[in-house]
């Protein structure tokens, strides 16, 4: 019977250098009943802001059920592995589908042998991570499920009638950043890996409580230092950056994040927004989001400098607006140095595992589009 894979030809180009051949779609599932979340969720809106533990781990253990079938219905398949693996969440009036799929991978029998494993990566991605040295384990996620509250209690509430930084906020949302972050390395740690490699993070509004989820591969690099076993290392570079840095004899050492929280404050509000009526700058929000940028920036240069890196890379700055004249800007990046023993196999990447794939399904709002003119 014919194979139906989620590779594309420019993937199963890639893994065949690496002696992997394409195999079938596996997919997980598990539909669970999450509307007891409501209650929970909106009684804690009224508290101070944080995580709220018993949703973390409701959609932790969705996660895991329908993540363990997918991996059941490949080793069936008797795969390799299972590469392009995503998760997606989806709401059915008031249960939800935790959904994972993902690409086995066969060996094509010279392929080096280890155990089986699992890549968040495309096959372009794993192709750039394994020619770095970065052998993959596990597919990894860390989740935190968390409300702002009311700012931090009383005295974050009355800051926003004044201009500056509220450091309650900016804790709250460093800290649902950062244990989001030492969830993905537990995990890589327990799967024996010393490094978590092309992590994403996606931030999402869920049942009424804000979400991070972080995704990654676990993988195993024997020149990285011992250290890294007790501790993986982090990173958000992409399979092509992180090879290229390899090649130059980089290697990551941990993925950087810094919030901040800014309020305008009630007087920069009003005339923040009568300015807007009339041509010209708005002196008060360009001041504020520059005083925003450089207090994150210069968070992740402190963590650098701590963690004897040499540079922070790949960084990465987004504004959002959060109400009541707050502002957040959050700045991520990964701290890399130099490493002895550190390198690529090929002294240069094939096209195909630089070139991006082109959808070619076009769906419209109400209805299949084969062309973009059509």
């Amino acid at each position: 019977m014919a194979m139906v894979t989620g590779l594309s030809g420019n993937e199963i180009y890639c893994m065949a250098l690496k002696h992997y051949t394409p195999g079938e779609i596996v997919v997980g599932n598990s539909v669970q009943s999450m509307g007891f979340l409501g209650g929970m969720v909106s009684g804690f809106k009224n508290m101070a802001g944080g995580e709220i533990e018993q949703v973390t781990q409701a959609i932790e253990d969705g996660r895991l059920k329908a993540f363990e079938r997918m991996v059941a219905e490949a080793q069936r398949e008797g795969a390799a592995g299972v590469t392009g693996v995503t998760g997606e969440l989806m709401d059915f009036v008031g249960n939800t589908e935790f959904l994972f799929v993902g690409s086995c991978l066969m060996n094509d029998g010279e392929a080096p042998s280890r155990a089986f494993f699992t890549s968040a990566g495309s096959g372009q991605e794993l192709y750039c991570n394994i020619d770095a040295g970065y052998a993959p384990l596990h597919h990894v996620f860390g989740n935190i499920a968390y409300s702002t509250g009311i700012g931090g209690g009383l005295m974050g509430s009355l800051k926003t009638l004044v201009r500056g930084e509220i450091r309650e906020y900016s804790d709250i949302f460093n800290a649902t950043r950062h244990k989001a972050l030492d969830r993905i390395v537990a995990q890589a740690k327990s799967s024996g890996a010393n490094a978590v490699i092309g992590i994403r993070t996606d931030v999402r509004f869920w049942h009424g409580a804000h979400e991070m989820l972080m995704t990654g591969t676990a993988a195993l690099n024997p020149a990285l230092p011992d250290q890294y076993l007790n501790s993986p290392v982090t990173s958000d570079l992409t399979g092509e950056e992180l090879w290229a840095m390899s090649s130059l004899g980089y290697a990551p050492v941990k993925l950087l994040i810094s919030a901040s929280i800014y309020s305008l404050g009630m007087a920069g509000g009003l005339k923040a927004a009568f300015k807007a009526f009339t041509k010209g700058e708005i002196s008060d929000l360009t001041t504020l989001i520059h005083d925003a940028r450089e207090v994150a920036i210069g968070r992740l240069k402190s963590e650098a400098d701590a963690l004897g890196a040499q540079d922070v890379v790949g960084v990465k700055t987004y504004i959002a607006e959060l109400g009541s004249s707050l502002v957040e800007f959050l700045a991520i990046g990964t701290a890399i140095k130099k490493t002895d023993g550190v390198g690529v196999a090929t002294p240069q990447l094939p096209v195909h595992a630089i070139v991006s794939d082109r959808d070619t399904w076009i769906d419209g709002t109400f209805g299949m589009r084969l062309d973009r003119n059509g």
